[in-house]
């Protein structure tokens, strides 16, 4: 699935990815280029936020650098996880 093709992200989503990383939002802004502002009012609707589609992609791209995975499962709804860590070969 490519990044144009990948479902929204949800307030709640950005909020739980932010905690699984512990970033503040103020680290999630500095780290994705979007304004504090616009980061602050989509976390406020716990749907599909009513960011630009620029800013979305710029934050899902932060917070995947980040370790984070979105996830979608199967009538289970929008989520979030934490990928697993790749350990070094010896």
């Amino acid at each position: 699935m490519g990044q144009a093709e990948k479902p929204p992200l949800s307030g709640s989503q950005i909020r739980a990815a932010r905690a699984l990383v512990n970033w503040s939002a103020q680290d999630l802004a500095r780290h994705s280029a979007v304004s504090l502002r616009t980061i602050r009012r989509a976390e406020l609707d716990s749907r599909q936020t009513s960011m630009t589609a620029p800013n979305a992609l710029a934050i899902r791209r932060a917070l995947e650098q980040a370790g984070i995975d979105f996830i979608d499962e199967n009538g289970g709804g929008p989520g979030v996880r934490l990928r697993k860590r790749q350990q070094k070969k010896a």
